[in-house]
């Protein structure tokens, strides 16, 4: 039996460089750089590209990927370790070529890309050359993909693509788009949709508008409203098979979603640490924060919410790499899913109210965290969906009791109890002691 918290020396040499690269060389970047998903910037490359060359000097570059993709291939468990201290940054993924949605897209591409895709794309994105795009979402579906309408048809050697998609996170930097399209009508839904990769300057691609999110202070909105309209691209940017994209997509999507708790992990620690320097710093009527008694219950529930939260992201981490199957998991990432919003509202929120009128204001990013929380709870599928995926999942199996009422309660255990032990009772009576049970 194996069962330790315990980090090898080796591992923990790695996270503590780790630690203080990200402390010292990308949270400074992070207040200069607008977004550094974009590769066109000038500044984000000046800064960003040596920081990823330090990055690959210490073989920690894009170690979600096995070594046949150039990757460490590390495990999900060592990779949540990593993630935890890149999540305070917003820089941090890209500096380390772990970033979303390439990292789930390259994933895609090296599972299903043929080989001039994987030479055209798959090779650029893995060295940080490009940035992708996931093209899934569209402005009717919601977290419900079986109502998509954009469609796919095969017209000789093409595919003809027209529809609307929603939220294309990025596509305004993107070199390629990944879209998920109705091809198969007729089949049942979750057969019906097949993926495709879409170099982002085809012609009829539109830009309906580009849309901000609260809390990104960017210039431009990068999460477009885009309209194919007779879109072609090769037959053979097919990505898998025809009626495959519901598979091909839980290639991504159960590691995006365990990726982002990870981070989390480490945003939520970031703001936890922050408050807690707060309370021991800001005095009132005398006293410091710290020594109050609402104070110390905001510090505690938090320091327990967030060790709770990230227990739960490494177990679940381990189980991903004992399997190596997300369907066996994929509850527990169900789990982690639905936890993630409110850990970091909750947190971010007491950290807000511990720094008072400084907390609400644009000179800590404590706001933009609050908004944040929200934006995980809709992002890789709304949180009411997950925790009903989970309460489903953890039912599965359970079988009904019959009668009206249930054999565990408290009178018929004893019942049980008494029968069970009678020659017990009856030798204990007759040496003249009442044992009633």
């Amino acid at each position: 039996m194996s069962w330790g918290f315990e980090t090898e020396p080796e591992v923990q040499r790695e996270l503590d460089w780790v630690e203080e690269f990200v402390r010292t060389e990308v949270e400074p970047v992070d207040q200069v750089v607008e977004h550094a998903w974009n590769p066109r910037d000038p500044v984000r490359n000046a800064l960003i590209k040596p920081l990823q060359e330090q990055v690959r000097e210490h073989n920690l570059w894009a170690a979600h990927l096995g070594p046949e993709l150039g990757g460490k291939g590390y495990g999900q468990l060592r990779l949540a370790l990593l993630n935890e201290k890149l999540g305070r940054t917003h820089s941090g993924p890209v500096v380390f070529g772990c970033q979303a949605p390439d990292s789930g897209n390259a994933e895609i591409l090296a599972h299903y890309g043929t080989e001039h895709l994987k030479k055209t794309y798959l090779e650029p994105l893995i060295e940080g050359d490009i940035v992708s795009c996931f093209s899934m979402t569209e402005p009717h579906g919601g977290s419900d993909p079986t109502g998509f309408r954009t469609t796919a048809r095969l017209d000789g050697d093409t595919w003809v693509i027209n529809g609307e998609k929603w939220f294309s996170s990025h596509a305004l930097f993107a070199e390629f788009l990944i879209v998920m399209a109705v091809t198969e009508p007729d089949a049942p839904p979750h057969k019906s949709m097949s993926m495709f990769v879409v170099p982002a300057d085809t012609p009829g691609i539109e830009r309906v508008r580009d849309v901000s999110v609260w809390g990104h202070e960017e210039p431009v909105g990068t999460h477009q409203y885009l309209r194919y309209t007779d879109v072609r691209v090769p037959a053979e940017n097919l990505l898998g098979e025809r009626g495959q994209a519901f598979a091909v997509a839980q290639t991504r999507l159960g590691g995006g979603r365990i990726h982002h708790a990870m981070r989390t992990v480490g945003l939520v620690t970031s703001a936890f640490e922050m408050m807690k320097r707060r309370a021991v710093s800001r005095t009132t009527r005398g006293q410091r924060l710290a020594d109050k008694q609402l104070v110390q219950e905001m510090i505690a529930d938090s320091w327990i919410q967030l060790e709770q939260f990230r227990l739960l992201v490494l177990r679940t981490a381990w189980r991903i790499d004992r399997y190596n199957d997300y369907k066996k998991v994929r509850a527990d990432i169900s789990a982690v899913k639905a936890a993630m919003p409110k850990v970091l509202a909750d947190i971010a929120g007491r950290a807000i109210q511990i720094h008072g009128s400084l907390g609400i204001s644009k000179e800590l990013p404590f706001g933009k965290w609050v908004m944040e929380s929200f934006h995980m709870g809709l992002a890789d599928g709304a949180t009411e969906v997950h925790k009903v995926n989970l309460a489903q999942a953890l039912l599965r199996g359970t079988q009904p009791d019959e009668g009206l009422f249930p054999p565990y309660i408290l009178p018929t255990r004893r019942a049980e109890a008494r029968e069970r032990f009678a020659d017990v009772l009856a030798a204990a009576a007759d040496d003249g002691e009442d044992l009633r049970v």
